[in-house]
């Protein structure tokens, strides 16, 4: 109850000076917009790269090659591949990309073939349109919701990127985020339409028995290979992000200090603006005492005042921070790999815990002060 009292009178202190506290949860609502859009990086880079045990799924690339254009695979490997023991399901790809370099707007088209999708990724699920309507057009395209979202498709729009002019047949959603933000196509229609003919594909997506068979799966796939013209190079999906992806992981990695100069900028904010306020309230805090506020009584008020600040300013910065991403549907590219952003309950939740420990943190020393400071001294300052 006691705690209750001290909020609601934090509260009241801090409409006192509206403009000053509208300054300060601005500052703190800017430096948490540009922590939570750095931590949601982090995150999905996080997602991207990290091996878990249900992790089933190789990619098998030309050898040495790791741009989409570059690497050339004949598309009768796909029986081969099929054969080979722990192997549960194949698909050859074709990638065309709008920009093999790190881009912030990149469109990755994908294609395969039109009667093995569905068995291939049971998880995809459609949105909106079907796949009937996908295989009776050569050049429809399921796009993926991230996708969609960022250049607002729906089912019979037409687009056309990378020099590839498609209809959308369908939308898509998928637990695998890479699905999310790329268009699947018809592989023959982007044989033709890359120039490269038909029977080359860029690479085979592979789907093991069981987690624990990826390195030896990968190995038998390469050895199966290594005399022919076109050798291959087999890693788990998220192995190949990490390594084909090199440019887009280092300029990611760097934002953590961008995130953690936002975190001190925003710890000395507050401290600054709770010290003033403890400033300019000397006499009130020792009235208060007087009539028989305890010292402590008064520190945990600046504590709380600290606490507000902090709690609300993060409020405001990662619930905007969260709309622009979903509004503008941002996503990475790099070598034709895809990483949208989005920010989950872990980036959000710890964005707020964040600003809560910061505000009270940065109170601690004025609250000290104001507890300290003797009573006939402060009435008489």
């Amino acid at each position: 109850m006691k705690l209750i009292r001290l909020l609601v009178l934090s509260c009241k202190q801090l409409i006192r000076h509206r403009v000053r506290t509208l300054l300060t949860l601005l500052g703190v609502a800017s430096g948490m917009f540009l922590f939570t859009t750095v931590q949601t990086m982090q995150r999905s880079l996080d997602k991207s790269t990290r091996m878990t045990a249900s992790d089933t799924t190789l990619v098998v690339y030309r050898e040495n090659r790791f741009c989409p254009e570059t690497s050339r695979l004949p598309e009768f490997y796909l029986d081969e591949i099929a054969r080979i023991d722990g192997v549960r399901e194949v698909i050859p790809v074709k990638i065309a990309v709008s920009n093999c370099g790190a881009s912030l707007d990149v469109v990755t088209f994908r294609g395969v073939p039109a009667d093995r999708l569905a068995n291939y990724a049971p998880e995809m699920e459609i949105l909106e349109g079907s796949y009937d309507a996908w295989r009776k057009r050569d050049d429809g395209a399921l796009v993926g919701k991230e996708l969609a979202a960022k250049r607002g498709l729906k089912p019979g729009d037409a687009f056309e990127a990378a020099g590839v002019r498609v209809v959308v047949s369908g939308i898509v959603d998928s637990p695998l985020p890479q699905d999310n933000s790329v268009a699947y196509v018809h592989l023959p229609f982007i044989q033709q339409a890359s120039k490269q003919g038909l029977g080359i594909v860029t690479q085979f997506n592979v789907r093991v028995n069981a987690g624990e068979d990826l390195e030896a799966v990968a190995d038998r796939i390469d050895e199966r290979f290594r005399s022919e013209t076109e050798p291959t190079s087999t890693q788990p999906e998220k192995a190949f992000f990490a390594q084909t992806a090199r440019e887009l992981i280092d300029l990611i990695s760097f934002t953590r200090w961008i995130g953690l100069g936002a975190v001190l900028a925003v710890l000395g904010l507050i401290a600054n603006a709770v010290l003033l306020v403890v400033r300019g309230r000397v006499k009130e805090n020792a009235i208060l005492q007087t009539i028989g506020f305890p010292g402590v009584a008064i520190g945990y008020l600046v504590i709380c005042e600290g606490a507000l600040l902090g709690f609300g300013g993060s409020l405001l910065g990662v619930g905007l921070a969260t709309l622009f991403l979903h509004v503008r549907g941002l996503s990475f590219g790099n070598e034709g790999q895809v990483m949208a952003l989005l920010p989950d309950a872990t980036v959000l939740f710890s964005g707020m815990g964040l600003a809560l420990i910061l505000g009270m943190g940065a109170s601690l020393v004025p609250a000290w002060t104001a507890m300290r400071r003797p009573i006939v001294e402060s009435l008489r300052s």
